[in-house]
């Protein structure tokens, strides 16, 4: 399983840009590589990772050199595999021990002699990390984590066998509500008492933990907490798409256009839709500034692609969106 640039939730793409190779950039190349691997020609994805790899001269970022090395094993090319993994394992760089070593993309790669020494430079950007971390808050926020995960992921199954409105789907969100009740009293108890606190202490985990809690709970609770957030936004201690995803929402259930982006609704029928939003030609240039991919990229999460122009004449229609 690969690893996605953004967070949260999330998980992946499918729009490709229609200009020639040549004009492409490093975020169009991205996305390709991405949906060549959905659509299992890793051979070929493992190219156009490195294409755009080509452009930057540089390391990159840990998400996309990861992604290429699960592209490249898949398709059984494992030195090519191994120079990524060994690329983002430095010192200081790749520290998800956990998520490296049950990755089933990387299975083929285990039997190799070089696979230890990967998972030994992890465990070790781990450990250099961890002992700063307050390690009993990162215990309950790691349960908070897999609850808030797994009942949404049990929920999208549903959803996707029984359909949105079935029986099934309804009983799983009083599901849902249940755990983010219990998990929302845990969460807060931590911010009223600690305060918004980073990944040094937390983890990276941990901290987007806290920011998934609020997002999950009804709109006064997110009102409340969203100076909090600001606040921990401008002090370096969470990451400033957080703050983005919450005020979109926030916006939308206040009956007012979103700014990024990031909320997306469903139809009675199932369909996926952007809700409104402000200036969508600049939608990604406000994304970009604040560490989100651009909408393209965004939107394959949902398996939808994202059309510009279609979108705009959507928002003039008096039934989308209703």
């Amino acid at each position: 399983m690969r690893i996605v640039r953004l967070q949260i939730t999330a998980l992946f793409l499918s729009f490709f840009a229609s200009y020639s190779q040549e004009t492409k950039n490093y975020d169009d190349l991205i996305l390709e590589a991405h949906r060549l691997y959905q659509s299992q020609n890793y051979s070929e994805s493992g190219v156009t990772y490195e294409k755009a790899f080509n452009l930057t001269g540089d390391d990159t970022q840990i998400a996309d050199r990861y992604n290429a090395a699960c592209s490249w094993a898949l398709a059984n090319q494992v030195d090519k595999a191994f120079e990524h993994l060994f690329v983002i394992s430095k010192p200081d760089g790749y520290k998800n021990y956990a998520h490296i070593s049950q990755d089933t993309d990387l299975a083929n790669l285990h039997s190799d002699t070089r696979w230890d020494e990967i998972l030994a430079r992890v465990k070790q950007n781990r450990e250099e990390v961890e002992q700063y971390w307050d390690k009993p808050l990162v215990a309950v926020l790691d349960s908070v984590h897999q609850s808030d995960q797994s009942v949404r992921k049990k929920l999208g199954k549903l959803g996707d066998q029984y359909g949105w409105q079935s029986e099934e789907v309804k009983s799983q969100w009083k599901t849902v509500d249940r755990v983010d009740s219990i998990n929302l009293i845990k969460v807060k108890r931590i911010l009223d008492e600690r305060g918004w606190l980073g990944s040094d202490v937390l983890g990276d985990e941990g901290n987007m933990t806290l920011f998934l809690v609020i997002q999950h709970s009804d709109l006064e609770i997110q009102e409340n907490y969203l100076p909090l957030l600001q606040k921990a936004v401008l002090e370096g201690n969470t990451p400033p798409h957080f703050l983005a995803l919450l005020q979109d929402r926030i916006e939308i259930r206040n009956d007012r256009p979103q700014i990024y982006g990031s909320q997306v609704g469903r139809t009675e029928t199932g369909e996926s839709f952007v809700a409104p939003m402000i200036d969508p030609d600049h939608v990604d240039e406000r994304r970009a500034s604040i560490g989100l991919d651009p909408m393209a990229s965004y939107l394959s999460n949902f398996d939808m692609e994202w059309d510009l122009e279609a979108y705009k004449r959507s928002l003039k229609s008096p039934d989308k969106n209703e």
